[in-house]
């Protein structure tokens, strides 16, 4: 849990309202360098640029959002304190990234709430080939609210390569190192999360038109 002091440390940088723009233009050693020499902007900047991705590792691996919430800035506050390792060897991205799965995975395990059985037990269902007809009267939102609900019902590491990959566009590669997963074992799990991601899309489907012709 964050203590205090690293909630205002926090705070202090996620208030982004300066002008960064000129560091957009930064390579990722020029960027590194400069929050290491202390520069506020920088580091502003920093956060700025990767706290969605952050969030989105976080979040897809903790679904409390208090526990989330507290993870993300404790996120940042190892990356500050680890940044001088930080050799160039890979993006800053999926560096940072690495980071933020690697504390979430710990506190996870801690916590006890990583489902290590379910990924070793999960079957996918038959997938069948209907069409929805009630996905053809639903707005956006409403397809989009389902497609959350059907990521969060996934285990964990499902989960986290799906948002990875799509979400935050990075290659098997960059996830095999982000998360220190075999390749192989990364594309294996992106190929059955999306299988079981379009079977739970269908059963809720499904169910929806279900319970519009029950009316």
């Amino acid at each position: 849990m964050l203590q205090p002091g690293g909630i205002i440390f926090f705070q202090w940088f996620c208030n982004i309202q300066d002008n960064c723009e000129s560091y957009g233009i930064m390579t990722d050693k020029e960027l590194v360098e400069r929050v290491l020499e202390g520069n506020e902007h920088a580091c502003r900047f920093l956060v700025a640029s990767y706290q969605k991705l952050v969030n989105h590792i976080v979040r897809r691996m903790v679904l409390q959002d208090a526990v989330a919430e507290d993870l993300c800035q404790d996120v940042f506050l190892r990356v500050f304190r680890q940044l001088r390792t930080f050799r160039g060897e890979a993006r800053l991205s999926t560096w940072i990234a690495t980071v933020a799965y690697n504390t979430t995975a710990t506190c996870l395990k801690k916590r006890k709430l990583m489902n290590e059985q379910a990924l070793e037990s999960c079957h996918l269902a038959t997938l069948r080939e209907e069409g929805g007809t009630v996905a053809d009267r639903m707005d956006a939102g409403e397809i989009r609210q389902l497609l959350l609900e059907s990521i969060e019902r996934l285990p964990v590491h499902y989960r986290t390569v799906l948002t990875l990959f799509y979400l935050d566009e990075f290659s098997c590669q960059e996830i095999a190192q982000i998360t220190a997963m075999p390749d192989g074992t990364v594309r294996n799990y992106l190929h059955r999360s999306r299988m079981l991601l379009k079977s739970q899309l269908e059963k809720m489907l499904d169910h929806e038109e279900r319970t519009v012709l029950s009316r």
